[in-house]
């Protein structure tokens, strides 16, 4: 079997694993889990295969075009082609999300073992599978934009899973909007660089840039940087990706880990020579990568839902990512990415033990919970691990990845990177920073927090599924040894390695020591007077109350010790840490209440607008056209009488009336 049939089945797998599992969902649910699970581990068996062969060198491509004497696709003068493009980047990528895409399906078989509507939620998951390695694979702009488009519509599905509850029907029409209005740009984007390079290949397009060949190079960078904005949840389009924590939790862990989010990094990395051509577009990529970056750590050191904690972490890590992209190094942007993905898939997986365990999603009810980590022994190691690579700890994955960002906009901003203006990479190194220390901190606090608590004893839910542990230590391994094995893996970077400097390394390291402990000292405080305050001035004893069963919880996000989240809570950190920055962090800085005011509102008002128009004015006239004729009728009909003598006096009458009018007529002449 060649390389490319390899790289080709990856991607169709999945996708007929997702069809056959629509039909034999209801027929045969004996046969779903097998198609959930098989079709996405042999699609990772083929992209490891497919990598090793690829082995970083020379990319493979191969394209069949769609033309009317092929596969019938008339496309006019610009061709769309089945085209792939396996590299370096791709072949790793596309292991990342076969593999965490498996992970998810094997830990969703224990995790939704239960609810009636897994067959269709384990096919979605497998089409959005698909539909990433589609993107991944493809060396097409248009068959990477039908990619693209089937995970904002899987997405729309999947957090809405739970449609029983409005939080998750509002996320995922929030989701779909939000994504949906960077997409509008983003299609016009992919058009003006068809129209400049001639065609929709990325190796031709590539050439063009290579050549000089844009002629607005500006405008199209900034236009696709809309779609990327919204798809992987930067500034100012990222306020979808919290409320999305409404799905279930694995549907958490695919979409912050492998797909959707990543698929913004990726395509900019891919095509990254088109937003080198323009500095302007490098700047303001750095400068909304700051903003994501800094404004996310911040809003995250403030959340209560430990997986609204984890989605503004993931925000602030692809900031990190599109920040090494704004400096023009792609090689520390894919390290980050594939780093990222798999100790973010290992926290969510792992915060969904926690849930099922705990309850709630509160970590304020977490805190006051003491003994969970006995609960959860796995789950509290393998969290720890992935909590200290968040963090950026040496010697796991995080610290090396986080570092080659750092030390790629050391070099952009003290000159050394070429094209690339020095502003754009001293941004990214300042906020990085920052954001380091910040990341530190929120990591810290969730990880004290929820494995911390003090007060009653943890309720016991029995053990969890085997099968929802045993996924996070396959994940715990790429968590702890990515980092250091990408160090003999140059090639499959731009050929030459991501190594840390002396100078990032302990302003990073050190920074991060900093957060931890700052934090660490504040929870000290902070829990010396929780202790002081009663139980039920934070929230109810678990004796109190409604209960909540556990699948409640998990479904509706019900915090099983009333309502922690809407109290003052003594005992939590980020409280002292941020002072009366809190509150508004807590919001996300009210970028929502701006958007109600600034486009919801409006928009709104104008569709009530339209729909008095459309009923007091154009129904107006479309009734007035029917009542003319109606009264005309009426009258007319009136008239029939059925009386001879009626009529024959009508016609009497008339006859005198043309007669005296043919008299006057002929007198005044």
């Amino acid at each position: 079997m060649t390389t490319t049939t390899l790289a080709a089945l990856v991607p169709l797998l999945p996708f007929l694993g997702s069809v056959a599992g629509l039909l034999l969902g209801r027929k045969a649910p004996g046969f779903v889990r097998p198609l959930a699970v098989l079709p996405t581990l042999t699609a990772l068996a083929f992209a490891v295969l497919a990598a090793v062969r690829q082995g970083g060198g020379e990319p493979i491509t191969a394209a069949t075009e769609l033309t009317p004497t092929g596969l019938v696709l008339p496309t006019g003068p610009v061709s769309v082609e089945l085209a792939l493009n396996l590299d370096g980047f791709a072949a790793l990528a596309a292991v990342l999300v076969a593999l965490v895409a498996s992970c998810v399906q094997i830990y969703s078989t224990g995790y939704l073992r239960d609810d009636p509507r897994y067959p269709s939620y384990a096919a979605l998951v497998s089409l959005f599978t698909a539909a990433m390695l589609l993107v991944v694979y493809t060396g097409d702009l248009m068959v990477l934009l039908v990619g693209w488009e089937i995970m904002g519509i899987c997405s729309y599905f999947l957090v809405g899973h739970y449609w029983e509850t409005p939080e998750a029907r509002a996320a995922s029409l929030k989701a779909f909007l939000v994504t949906k209005l960077g997409d509008v740009p983003f299609l016009f984007g992919l058009f003006a660089l068809a129209v400049d390079a001639g065609s929709f290949r990325i190796t031709t397009v590539l050439r063009t840039v290579a050549d000089g060949g844009l002629d607005h190079p500006t405008l199209i960078a900034l236009l696709l940087l809309a779609g990327v904005a919204g798809k992987s949840a930067q500034f100012p389009l990222h306020t979808w990706l919290p409320d999305a924590m409404a799905g279930p939790t694995p549907v958490s862990a695919l979409i912050h880990a492998a797909t959707m989010v990543a698929a913004g990094v990726y395509f900019v990395a891919r095509l990254l020579p088109v937003f080198t051509a323009s500095a302007a577009a490098l700047v303001v990529l750095a400068a909304m990568a700051a903003a994501t970056m800094i404004g996310s750590a911040l809003a995250a050191l403030a959340q209560d839902d430990i997986k609204r904690v984890l989605a503004y972490s993931t925000i602030g890590q692809l900031g990190y990512m599109t920040g090494a992209l704004a400096v023009g190094e792609r090689g520390a942007a894919v390290f980050h990415l594939l780093s990222h993905g798999a100790f973010k898939a290992l926290l969510f997986l792992g915060a969904g033990v926690v849930i099922h365990a705990a309850g709630t999603n509160s970590l304020s009810a977490m805190s006051r919970m003491r003994g969970l980590r006995d609960r959860i022994p796995d789950a509290y190691w393998t969290m720890s691990v992935a909590l200290l690579a968040l963090a950026a700890i040496p010697p796991f994955s995080g610290f090396f990845s986080k570092e080659s960002v750092l030390v790629a906009a050391e070099h952009a901003a003290t000159g050394h990177a070429d094209a690339v203006p020095g502003s754009a990479g001293l941004i990214v190194l300042v906020s990085g920073l920052v954001t380091a220390l910040l990341t530190a901190s929120y990591a810290t606090r969730l990880w004290l927090l929820a494995f911390r608590g003090h007060g009653t004893e943890a309720p016991d839910h029995g053990r969890q599924p085997v099968v929802m542990n045993a996924v996070l230590w396959v994940l715990a391994v790429p968590t702890v040894a990515f980092g250091l094995a990408v160090s003999v893996l140059p090639d499959w970077f731009d050929g030459h390695a991501l190594t840390p400097t002396v100078t990032t390394s302990v302003l990073g390291t050190g920074v991060a020591l900093v957060g931890g402990l700052v934090t660490y000292g504040a929870w000290r405080h902070t829990t010396a007077i929780a202790a002081r305050v009663p139980l039920g001035a934070v929230a109810a004893h678990p004796g109190e109350g409604p209960a909540v069963s556990e699948s409640e919880a998990i479904a509706t996000h019900t915090p099983a010790y009333g309502s922690p989240a809407a109290a003052d809570d003594p005992a939590d950190p980020g409280r002292l840490l941020l002072g009366p920055l809190h509150r508004h962090a807590a919001t996300g800085f009210h970028l929502d209440a701006v958007y109600d005011r600034l486009f919801v509102r409006p928009v709104r008002a104008a569709a009530r607008l339209v729909h008095f128009l459309d009923r007091e004015v154009v129904d107006t006239y479309v009734r007035g056209a029917g009542a003319l004729p109606r009264l005309l009728g009426t009258a007319a009909r009136r008239a029939q009488t059925g009386n001879v003598q009626t009529y024959l006096s009508v016609l009497l009458a008339g006859s005198v009336v043309l007669a005296v009018a043919a008299v006057l007529v002929a007198a005044g002449a």
